[in-house]
């Protein structure tokens, strides 16, 4: 089994998997669609990659505001959330996002990546860094 991470966005979703230990959180692609709301052939393709991978536990990116309270997008993040239970059947782990898609930045300016190419990538490897906290987090709590 691995885990899906997943960074929503107003036109992308970005998509990442664990290994099958769980260890590592590698970006796996991009969905773009045309309209936020437009959201069934991403549902569709995440159906698709949950089936290719084995997927067995989905981690969403939540967008909190940076004073802790909910605001608008964390609430459509809820929704998605509930979307993908209703779906797939499967857990969606809601995970705080706050600031990933600046180290998503960072992380790209450091390797020299132009702007349009980092469009291309940004949503994913954000998705990544997601799933990657999850995953680091469910090792810390087999430490304790």
């Amino acid at each position: 089994m691995r885990i899906m991470g997943l960074d929503y966005g107003g036109a992308t979703m970005g998509v990442a998997v664990s290994d099958e230990m769980l260890l590592i959180a590698q970006p796996l692609e991009t969905i773009r669609r045309e309209r936020e709301k437009q959201l069934r052939t991403t549902y569709r393709r995440i159906e698709e990659l949950i089936e290719e991978y084995d997927v067995g536990r989905i981690v969403l990116g939540l967008p909190l505001n940076m004073n802790d309270t909910v605001g608008e997008r964390a609430l459509i993040a809820e929704s998605v959330a509930e979307d993908l239970r209703r779906r797939t059947g499967l857990e969606v782990i809601m995970q705080d996002e706050r600031l990933t898609t600046v180290e998503a930045h960072r992380i790209l300016d450091e390797a020299g990546m132009d702007w349009k190419k980092k469009a291309e990538v940004v949503d994913k490897i954000a998705a990544s860094i997601i799933l990657q906290s999850y995953l680091d987090s469910l090792k810390a709590e087999e430490q304790k």
